[in-house]
């Protein structure tokens, strides 16, 4: 008996041939699974440090894959690399023929053939454009957050791409930091749902299925903490704060089994996050048990130089890896350091093979090594990208992600026959901005605008006026927005448009490049003359319905105090004036509420409603009339629009609450019920929030967070019971101890419709 056996990706065949007699030979094959970590060990005894180095390197794509190989320069030497085998990933290569033909060089030019993975920031929305993150996370509607990241990872994975950085889990209080839209906003509760949605919609449950790609939690840790809301500034949090804030949504993409991590930009207490071991090694490695792996962001290795923190590439290659950095992304240090790095004693072996071990599992639960060219497929990209069902998904998470501010004298919805309205504003016809931030693949001028929308309702009379350009010049991704600052040429047809309208549609806002990576801002009201513009067409016609687009929260003191109708829309994508025309028009009543606090002045930034209550909370008492309390001397503490806010087009009513239980054993639960009924003429959604007080603690507690909620639609006239389950483990926190335990004492409960509440019923933990 003879007996070869050989890997074919992750199947293992043994063939036994039997001689009998001489005579004749029957062959018989056998296929045996074999465990992914069997494969990556056989795979790595064949590996020189050289191609384990190169697994742990990503280049940037760099020249047209599918033309002619690059000659000199740096693309060459990619190019070079990639043919050893000295490459471990690609990033910014798209299109399923680019990706194909630069996985050709890979594995079929290199000694072992170990196929690339695939990375692009699929942020909301590959070609087809989703809401802005923080507009998805208005919904509260993790179903739909879930889909939404499913529809992106199919039309970006029939494009090649197999790796997303995304999501960004970073808690942002500061709506000064461009990157807030990003994020799922303020909150680490809703957090560390959204997360795990977004994990779970991009990953799905096989993540060797065509349709789903590897997904990336980031930035770890404590990006959306950057001093004065400027981006890659330094962090200086306590350990309260990181672990009760900051963490929950990393430990909650743990959980949802994310397969990678990023490192971020800043410096977390003087230690930048790449070489941070007490990050990546002790906490997301070590107590989590994270068994992914970790990239760098871009060139954050090298950047530690700038820092301070490392003397030259060579110091900053042992850091990265010793702090657990397993991929360095386009910084060029593994690559070129590590090998001496190894030889001196200043990195081991063994955190080369654990890094490397990481990656290649990642790859082979991607399905890589079965089908390296199995996201390749020009004819499937070409049938999914752009297709109805992903035009369908991204209308749907649109409608769901706006919310309603204000609607006074029931403005909206708008009637949909007989009146004349003036549509105006830079933004009303804008095709472009609405795809808002992170877009790389879209086209330009994708997006449908406001002005299309509406005018699909053609029952009444719309005339439109720009009034005022916002932008200069159509900016790109990496350039500063050049915003108009000069030009009010527009005023006077706006101004005669509106005077002969019965109602004014203003869309205003940010430009859709004046959030995200770099965008800091230190001014949160409308830019350019918008706000001016505003002004004068009030006076002319107050009946205004402000929509509004942006990417982060705004001041918007004059138009609260003002216009009757205030709909937030954020970025909405591709199918942005579709979805806006019909909540407008009342065919989608709004249910979003706010993931972040809108800010009455910059001044109060960061701004959240999970606060501590400070030794000096309020001048009552024997205080009333005395300065020396927690507060502005110019400004209220409390935010325009509080977390968790947002109106419908009908009106929900409360019950008090009924408690179960007014004490709490550990072990045992108690429910807290009220009544929610829909007291207003038209179907409805509300999300019922759950917020609770620790009143005691080891450590200084907020005066409230949320611990729960519940979406409910109810029609016209219709009531339902929402109930919640407060357990021991609903009321954890990372205590002075430095271990998550609730501690025994008094809470209160507060459910209603946002975060400022004022219904509360309280309990004891004994």
């Amino acid at each position: 008996m003879a007996i070869k056996d050989f890997f074919l990706g992750s199947k293992l065949y043994v063939i036994i041939s039997f001689l009998f007699l001489g005579t004749y030979t029957v062959s018989a094959q056998q296929e045996i699974e074999v465990p992914i970590s069997q494969r990556v060990s056989a795979l790595m005894a064949k590996m020189t440090l050289e191609e384990k180095i190169g697994q742990m390197n990503q280049y940037n794509g760099f020249w047209n894959v599918t033309g002619p190989s690059p000659k000199d320069g740096n693309a060459k030497e990619k190019y070079d690399h990639l043919a050893k085998g000295w490459v471990g990933s690609m990033l910014n290569v798209r299109g399923a023929e680019e990706v194909r033909a630069v996985q050709k060089v890979a594995v079929e030019e290199s000694r072992l053939g170990i196929p690339l993975i695939i990375g692009f920031d699929l942020i909301h929305g590959y070609k087809t454009i989703s809401p802005i993150p923080l507009a998805e996370s208005a919904s509260w509607d993790l179903e739909a957050i879930k889909n939404s990241a499913a529809i992106g990872a199919k039309e970006a994975a029939a494009a090649g791409i197999n790796w997303t950085f995304a999501p960004m889990v970073d808690i942002t209080r500061d709506a000064r930091w461009g990157r807030v839209m990003e994020g799922a906003g303020e909150d680490p509760y809703l957090g560390s749902l959204i997360a795990a949605a977004r994990v779970n919609g991009f990953q799905g449950s096989d993540l060797s299925n065509p349709n789903t790609v590897a997904a990336c939690a980031k930035h770890f840790a404590a990006y959306g903490f950057a001093e004065s809301g400027r981006d890659y500034n330094t962090v200086d949090i306590g350990e309260n704060t990181l672990h009760n804030i900051v963490l929950p949504p990393f430990k909650a993409a743990t959980d949802a089994g994310v397969k990678t991590f990023m490192n971020s930009f800043n410096d977390l207490n003087g230690i930048p996050a790449t070489a941070d071991k007490h990050l990546q090694r002790d906490i997301l490695k070590g107590d989590w048990g994270f068994d992914g792996f970790i990239v760098s962001d871009w060139g954050s290795l090298k950047e530690m130089i700038d820092h301070g923190y490392a003397r030259d590439k060579h110091d900053a290659g042992s850091l990265g890896l010793n702090a657990g950095s397993d991929m360095d992304m386009e910084s060029y240090i593994y690559i070129s350091e590590l090998k001496s790095l190894l030889k001196e004693g200043r990195v081991s072996i063994a955190q080369i093979d654990d890094a490397v071990r990481r990656i290649l599992t990642v790859k082979y639960e991607l399905g890589l090594f079965d089908d390296p060219y199995k996201y390749c497929n020009v004819e499937r990209e070409q049938s999914i990208s752009g297709s109805k069902e992903i035009r369908e998904g991204v209308l749907d998470m649109a409608r769901k992600s706006m919310v309603l501010l204000k609607n006074d004298q029931a403005l909206l919805p708008l009637k949909k026959d007989g009146q004349k309205i003036a549509l105006i504003g830079p933004l009303a016809a804008d095709k472009n901005s609405p795809l808002g931030n992170w877009r790389i693949a879209a086209e330009n001028n994708s997006a449908v605008s406001v002005l299309e929308g509406m005018q699909a309702y053609n029952g009444n009379s719309i005339v439109h006026e720009q009034g005022v350009r916002l932008v200069n010049s159509i900016p790109a991704f990496h350039e500063e927005v050049s915003i108009n600052n000069t030009d009010k040429c527009g005023f006077k047809a706006a101004k005669k448009a509106a005077k002969k309208a019965d109602i004014v549609v203003m869309v205003l806002g940010e430009y859709g490049f004046q959030s995200g990576e770099g965008r800091s801002r230190t001014k949160l009201g409308l830019p350019g003359f918008q706000q001016e513009l505003l002004e004068e067409i009030y006076k002319i016609n107050p009946n205004i319905v402000l929509v509004l687009m942006n990417g982060r929260p705004l001041v918007l003191n004059w138009a609260d105090a003002h216009l009757p109708a205030i709909l937030e829309t954020w970025h909405l994508g591709t199918e942005s004036g579709n979805a806006i025309a019909e909540v407008l028009y009342g065919d989608y009543n709004p249910s979003g509420k706010l993931p972040m606090s809108f800010p009455r002045s910059v001044g109060q930034m960061p701004l959240y409603y999970n606060y501590k209550s400070t030794g000096r909370p309020g001048a009552d008492g024997a205080d009333a009339g005395s300065v020396f309390w927690s507060h502005y001397g110019d400004e209220k503490n409390t935010p325009l629009y509080p977390f968790g806010y947002g109106l419908s087009y009908t009106e929900f009513e409360y019950s008090d609450i009924t408690m179960s239980a007014n004490e709490l054993t550990k072990g045992a639960s108690i429910k807290a019920s009220v009544t929610i009924s829909n007291i207003g003429k038209v179907k409805g959604k509300e999300t019922v929030q759950l917020y609770i007080k620790d009143h005691f603690a080891s450590s200084t507690r907020p005066v409230r967070e949320l611990k729960g909620f519940e979406m409910v639609e109810l029609e016209a006239g219709a009531s339902k019971k929402v109930s919640f389950d407060i357990s021991e483990e609903l009321l954890k926190f990372y205590s002075a101890s430095k271990i998550w335990e609730a501690e025994p004492g008094r809470f209160s409960l507060f459910i209603g419709t946002n975060s400022s509440t004022k219904r509360k019923a309280d309990f004891q933990l004994n």
